[in-house]
């Protein structure tokens, strides 16, 4: 794993959210996304060579909206960047560690993503990220 690629953020709404990070972190929201196959709208904020992205879920149901009423607001996943997705998927899966996807499917920002189960993580879902060529 080559660094912390981004901390996902699970906010009810952007309205209130995009501005409180803004003033958080003194620094602009520089993209937002939306994410149809994850139901998920996204936001992403700079802070050195990592991000905060902010996740609002479009769907009352979706995997944001369920997160945000069992555990309420707050940090969602930790996002490492890989150089290669699928070495480091078939390198977790030797070590014991449960894929939430068998391939890499298309996420926000350009980036190939993996989801590790948060069982095998201490209670923490980590994703892979790499950069789409």
């Amino acid at each position: 794993m080559l660094k912390i690629e981004h901390i996902g953020m699970a906010v009810k709404d952007f309205a209130s959210a995009i501005p409180l990070f803004e003033k958080l972190l003194n620094t602009p929201c520089y993209k937002t996304e939306v994410v149809k196959s994850e139901q998920v709208n996204t936001a992403f904020f700079r802070q050195g060579e990592s991000k905060i992205e902010l996740l609002e879920s479009t769907d009352p149901y979706g995997v944001i909206a369920r997160f945000i009423e069992k555990k309420g607001e707050g940090i969602h996943h930790i996002a490492f960047e890989v150089s290669d997705i699928r070495a480091e998927m078939k390198r977790l899966q030797a070590e014991g560690f449960v894929l939430l996807n068998e391939e890499p499917k298309k996420g926000a920002d350009n980036k190939w993503v993996c989801f590790l189960h948060p069982k095998n993580t201490n209670g923490v879902l980590v994703e892979l990220c790499e950069e789409m060529k």
